[in-house]
């Protein structure tokens, strides 16, 4: 075998302990667990109105009682007192009735709900979560180019039209897109969402929290942000037609005029360079230079396959060399890319063992974590965003069957692969391009484990997912659609042990739906007598 690789930068993603409530957003497993906890106190709330609504029935009560006596009394109070009844009534209601109905008026029905509120509270998402939940929704807008009013709407492709009705952004959620986005100094999405807010309250949307001078004041220094002078002076002239008294504005005002009386040449550049340009205002510093192919990818564009390598792919009955398992019931098997060689297997595992593998991992999901290859430390990052478990074949007989299964398929050695890894991925989840193997210039990957460089994976998914979440090859142009039950198979490695550095890949932003996989990643040791080395690097 080649001399192993040594340390990878992007580490597995490690089961570690973070606290209760960070990255919710990250994870539609753990996020559905805040919808029950959500309903639960909707219930509470219920409880606690009906509670207010009998006590103020039986005050309702009391005081009408009490006005059709005072009305009596009113009228002729000397000989209604004449009565003794009645004098008596009265002495007693204001000493005793009156005493009463203070203690009702008093009494505190929301105790139960305030308590299940303060117990619930503790697993409430934070201002990071949200905050996250915001940079996800602005993700998904660049990576599948959509404007603001298709996510306002609610209208995401792939979605039904009954889930669009309920789906929708106020000018308070809009507004606060912006805001998120300005306080991470992305003037490009604090203008689109501060647009988009204007547009809703201009078209009669009523809003108890935000008015257009406030929106119209981000709009301004938005446009400012990014060169667009003209257009600053216009949003500053609207915000001063509401308020003309505006500090902030009235001193803009002046500034803009005089920079624009400066302004002597305009840079004249096409609407898709100025579009593209205000849309890099809000990546200053993009470590990815693939993104543009990663994100064409993503939307379906730019496949890399030529009808002539199509017809070439196939799909078979597949038995392993007639392996003993596979001889009455072979595989289907699906070519999926040439070169590399994928393959996808499908109906590899019930639906019933899904389940229990999402069963098992999901206590345990935490966010996925990266090895910092300046500093060692394991660290989150913005490209990496998703939940994972490692499941052991010793923790359940179902991880045990879906090792064999694997092993058998393969035909790897799995006793020195690494554990099952599943993942959860939420809203906007994604994990931007990679590799798998450790490379030459990283001298310690999977040094630990001592058995080798990943010489393979296997991806399993474990749900369909409405829109998004492809498994895209950025070097090769290929797009591999999740689909519930079947798995997708390449090597990392070459025969003679070097890295196909063709094989890099990322997993797509999940416009829409939860995407759950488990991969299981196969190492070199083991392999000697069922993968066997190649003489040339390329063999």
């Amino acid at each position: 075998m080649a001399k192993l690789c040594l340390c990878c930068t992007i580490l597995l993603l490690l089961f570690t302990s973070v606290s209760a409530h960070s990255d919710f957003f990250t994870s539609i497993g753990h996020m559905t667990d805040l919808l029950l906890v959500e309903r639960d106190l909707v219930s509470s709330l219920k409880d606690y109105i009906r509670a207010e609504e009998d006590k103020l029935q039986r005050i309702k009560r009391w005081a009408d009682r009490l006005d059709v006596l005072a009305t009596a009394g009113s009228q002729d109070p000397e000989g209604f007192l004449g009565h003794p009844v009645n004098a008596f009534k009265l002495i007693k209601r204001l000493n005793t009735e009156w005493v009463e109905l203070e203690g009702l008026v008093l009494t505190d029905v929301s105790d139960a709900f305030v308590s299940n509120l303060t117990i619930q509270r503790q697993h409430f998402p934070n201002d990071d979560d949200q905050t996250g939940a915001a940079k996800a929704l602005m993700r998904l807008q660049d990576t599948y180019e959509l404007d603001t009013e298709t996510i306002s709407s609610g209208r995401l492709p792939g979605s039904s039209s009954v889930a669009a009705t309920s789906s929708v952004l106020t000018v308070e959620d809009c507004y606060d897109l912006g805001k998120v986005a300005y306080s991470d100094v992305d003037y490009y999405h604090t203008e689109l969402w501060m647009a988009q807010a204007l547009k809703q309250l201009e078209q009669g949307e009523e809003s108890s929290s935000v008015d257009a001078i406030a929106i119209l004041d981000y709009l301004s220094y938005s446009v400012y942000q990014q060169g667009e002078l003209e257009r600053a002076l216009d949003f500053t002239k609207k915000l001063l037609e509401l308020d003309p008294s505006h500090q902030r504005a009235n001193g803009n005002l002046k500034y803009f005029e005089y920079q624009l009386s400066k302004q002597k040449k305009l840079e004249v550049v096409g609407n898709e360079e100025q579009r593209m340009r205000k849309k890099n205002l809000g990546r200053s510093d993009d470590y990815l230079p693939e993104r543009k192919q990663y994100e064409k990818l993503c939307r379906g564009e730019g496949i890399q396959m030529t009808p002539r390598r199509h017809s070439r792919l196939f799909c078979r009955y597949y038995d392993n060399g007639r392996h003993p398992r596979f001889v009455i019931g072979p595989l289907k098997q699906e070519d999926e890319w040439d070169s590399p060689h994928i393959v996808r297997y499908h109906d590899i595992v019930s639906d019933r063992d899904m389940e229990k593998v999402k069963e098992l991992a999901k206590p345990r999901l935490r966010r996925a974590t990266i090895s910092n290859p300046t500093t060692g430390v394991l660290e989150t990052a913005h490209y990496r965003i998703s939940k994972s478990a490692w499941l052991g074949a010793y923790e359940h007989p179902v991880v045990d069957k879906i090792n064999r299964k694997i092993e058998d398929i393969t035909g790897l050695d799995v006793s020195t692969a690494e554990d099952l890894q599943v993942a959860n991925y939420g809203v906007g989840g994604q994990y931007e391009p990679h590799f798998d193997f450790g490379r030459k210039d990283e001298p310690d990957a999977f040094e630990e484990l001592g058995t080798g460089n990943r010489i393979a994976t296997w991806l399993l998914y474990m749900s369909d997912v409405q829109a998004g979440g492809a498994t895209v090859f950025t070097d090769i142009g290929a797009a591999v659609q999740p689909k519930k039950g079947s798995a997708v198979f390449w090597f990392n490695l070459y025969p003679s042990g070097e890295g196909d550095y063709r094989t890099r890949h990322a997993a797509c932003p999940v416009l829409l739906g939860n995407k759950w996989v488990s991969n299981k990643w196969m190492h070199e040791r083991g392999q000697e007598f069922r993968r066997r080395c190649g003489l040339r690097w390329n063999d």
